[in-house]
């Protein structure tokens, strides 16, 4: 056996190096323990699973398992941008579970999947090196779930270790904790139970020193100082993380590996780049009067021409570069220069604001808002409870949502940025984008009775749409008659900073982003809420870790701008729009004998598919005799009625007393008992042979009775389950005279 084995690994070790390091890592698994200070405990293990990655780790909180494992190439790619792709799938074998569709196996992701994966990628990517530009994918598989913790943050421990212990360059590890607030008690990774309870849902994740590096919650209305104490504590039990990552890469860490840059271009050349560029690009970016498309084409000119003089120079993709880097760090020069913006506006100024509502008759309720040159057009729809969006069995088992009655979709089509593109399904973009508006949105909607769809399709775009989604479903809801708790906006802050040693020595906040200045700046901080308090945020970070100071500031200028955002709401319409329109949704309650439930249904229930394709009213049963029946219009509603009525009422029923006798004739003999009727035109009813005659009898026939034979019966109402005919001829006849018996005293 020995030598045979000898020839395998020489053979292997021929074939890759992956295969050597495979065969002589087996010993080297690594295992570290997380305390918080609420007592809980997340373990991270490596050196076990997947040691074909660059890096892998194993975290588990509970019996929550996620195996997190990364892979960068060692060829850079064309791109100019970091090529990073996180996929986090839930797997039904986690839960003991088999999925539910046809193949009975995991298809394409599902929405809570993809709105983990950016949770995870949002994290992660604020820290790789600005100049790697190689392909590298992390994938976070579920390897088991038990249905307390929410897998969430265990993910994004366990692919921040993986990067830490990998040789992918990264300057990391971050730590992502989950905050709950019950009773105003701010909670550590709360549980499932907890979460449902809670006044809060907030992830956060942060690097060495109290850096933050993303943010993603929603809230009951939570107070602003809430909130922020809840950041800071998240903040600080996310050191915990750290601190055991950084243990566990000394030990357990490969080396990280060099990659090279291309080289720079020469000093001569930056020169001759800023000499033809850096005034003409002030001079645009001083006219006020450029709108978005105007600004972008004189920008694209501007670098053609630039680009165009220098061809000789060499390749174009390095002086493209360049001069958008040029152009990047002057847009950023000019706001601190001036403390004005390329719009024109003071940093804390709010874009023109336009709303407006009942666009159009046949909607349920419809608004457009617009912010600059954001526009967003939305629009409410009821539909019965039968139309709530049903979750699939891993969401239900994570989060403990069964069906949303309330849901937001978000639309981003390609004329918003005035581009060409393919018609399609949403991307992860506008899942996320989607996620965020509905949870603003979610804490102020009642609950109601029927199913409500909000849909937000963006018209422009320069910047904040999913925010500016928030407050036109705001308007739309209100034009629909929803009596909201109180309206609710979205703002989005942003940031340029000025760094020194990793350090950030300066930097102004920015109110109500542009989309320019999204891309040149170095965060995007969307909060939203009503006047009161905070629903939801959102916090995308380019930076290495934003100190806390820099995120205080960033909510309360959130919640002024947002505040002064609902009084311009509140002047196109305030509160819920009164009177019904008359394709407005109706739904009632309807009682149906327990007898006549066949005529009502039909066979398979063709009755109600028939009613529904033909008036679009929907019937759904409640009890044994009560129905709920919803119907598109009041119209509808009457027409229904009147067909359900016909229905249930094809012929008339005498009235029949209870206690009564009645003469009965036999249509029909089994062997349990006598089919009967009462009158003509009757369904038949059975009296069961137990209510034939006092004596206990096998089949009727020994009683004389036969089709055609009349027999007196007496009548005890309808069975309340069945509501069949309670018929007895039992109660009518005399018992038998009873034997007696002598006992022999012998």
């Amino acid at each position: 056996m020995l030598p045979r084995n000898r020839a395998v690994l020489t053979r292997i070790r021929g074939r890759s190096n992956h295969y050597y390091k495979y065969l002589s890592s087996q010993s080297n698994v690594g295992e570290i323990d997380v305390q918080f200070s609420n007592g809980k405990s997340l373990q991270l293990t490596t050196g076990k699973y997947a040691r074909f990655a660059d890096g892998a780790c194993v975290a588990t909180l509970g019996n929550t398992s996620v195996l997190s494992t990364v892979v960068s190439k060692a060829k850079q790619s064309s791109s100019s941008f970091l090529p990073l792709v996180v996929d986090y799938r839930q797997k039904a074998a986690a839960a003991g579970r088999i999925p539910t569709n046809f193949l009975r196996k995991e298809l394409g992701p599902t929405e809570r999947e993809i709105l983990t994966s950016r949770l995870i990628d949002r994290s992660l990517r604020p820290l790789f090196p600005q100049n790697y530009f190689f392909d590298t994918q992390i994938v976070c598989n579920m390897l088991a779930v038990d249905g307390t913790n929410p897998p969430e943050t265990v993910a994004i421990n366990a692919a921040s270790a993986a990067l830490a212990l990998s040789d992918v360059p990264w300057n990391g590890p971050v730590g992502a904790v989950r905050l709950g607030q019950i009773d105003n008690e701010i909670i550590i990774n709360p549980t499932r139970r907890e979460l449902e309870k809670s006044s809060l849902n907030l992830v956060v994740a942060a690097t060495t020193g109290n850096l933050v590096v993303m943010m993603e919650g929603h809230a009951n209305v939570i107070l602003q100082q809430d909130l922020l104490k809840a950041i800071k504590l998240g903040t600080k039990e996310a050191q915990h993380v750290v601190r055991s990552i950084e243990k566990l890469q000394k030990t357990h860490g490969k080396m990280k590996r060099e990659y090279e840059t291309p080289p720079p271009l020469e000093q001569s050349i930056i020169d001759s780049v800023k000499t033809l560029s850096s005034m003409k690009i002030r001079e645009i970016l001083s006219d006020y009067n450029h709108d978005k498309t105007s600004r972008d084409i004189a920008i694209s000119e501007l670098r053609q021409t630039v680009l165009n003089q220098l061809r000789e120079a060499g390749d174009m993709a390095p002086l493209q570069d360049c001069f958008n880097d040029n152009l990047k760090q002057i847009f950023r020069d000019m706001i601190f220069e001036n403390d004005v913006r390329c719009d024109g506006r003071g940093l804390d100024d709010l874009r023109n604001i336009s709303c407006e509502v009942g666009l159009y008759e046949p909607l349920h309720g419809s608004a457009v808002f617009q912010r600059g040159q954001t526009q967003v057009l939305c629009t409410v729809a009821f539909d019965s409870p039968e139309s709530a969006l049903k979750m699939d069995t891993l969401t239900m088992i994570t989060s403990g949502i069964k069906e949303k009655n309330f849901f937001l979709h978000y639309e981003f089509p390609s004329y918003a940025t005035g581009e060409v593109g393919r018609a399609g399904g949403p991307g992860r973009r506008e899942a996320g984008h989607g996620a965020l508006a509905e949870r603003g949105l979610l804490p102020v909607v009642p609950q109601q009775a029927c199913a409500v769809r909000l849909t937000a399709e963006v018209l422009e775009s320069n910047g904040s749409s999913s925010m500016a989604s928030v407050c036109g479903g705001s308007l739309a809801l209100l034009d629909a008659g929803v009596a909201l708790s109180a309206p609710a906006a979205g703002v989005a802050v942003g940031l340029v900073s000025r760094s020194e040693d990793g350090h950030i020595q300066d930097y102004r906040l920015l109110t109500d982003l542009l989309g320019i200045e999204d891309y040149m700046g170095d965060m995007d901080f969307k909060v939203a809420g009503t006047k009161k308090g905070i629903t939801a945020l959102q916090a995308d970070v380019k930076l290495p870790g934003l100190p806390l100071k820099i995120v205080m500031e960033s909510v309360q200028k959130a919640s002024d701008a947002k505040s002064k955002i609902i009084d311009i709401m509140n002047s196109c319409i305030n509160k819920p729009r009164e009177g019904r329109k008359e394709n407005m949704p109706v739904m009632e309650e309807m009682e149906v004998e327990a007898h006549k439930r066949a005529k009502l249904l039909g066979v398979g229930g063709t009755n109600l598919k028939k009613l529904y394709f033909e008036t679009g009213v929907q019937i759904s049963p409640i009890d044994e005799t009560r129905y709920s029946v919803f119907a598109p219009s009041q119209a509808a509603m009457d027409e229904a009625k009147a067909r359900i009525s016909a229905a249930l009422n094809t012929e008339r029923t005498p009235e029949l007393e209870f206690g009564a006798i009645y003469t009965a004739k036999v249509v029909e003999v089994r062997d349990i008992g006598v089919l009967v009727t009462l009158y003509s035109g009757m369904p038949p009813a059975l009296v069961h042979n137990t209510q034939l005659d006092h004596r206990k009898i096998m089949h009727p026939s020994v009683l004389g009775l036969d089709v055609g034979s009349e027999i007196q019966v007496k009548y005890f109402g309808r069975d309340p389950v069945s509501g069949q005919l309670r018929l007895s001829r039992k109660v009518l006849t005399s018992p038998p005279p009873g034997i007696v018996r002598k006992l022999d005293k012998s």
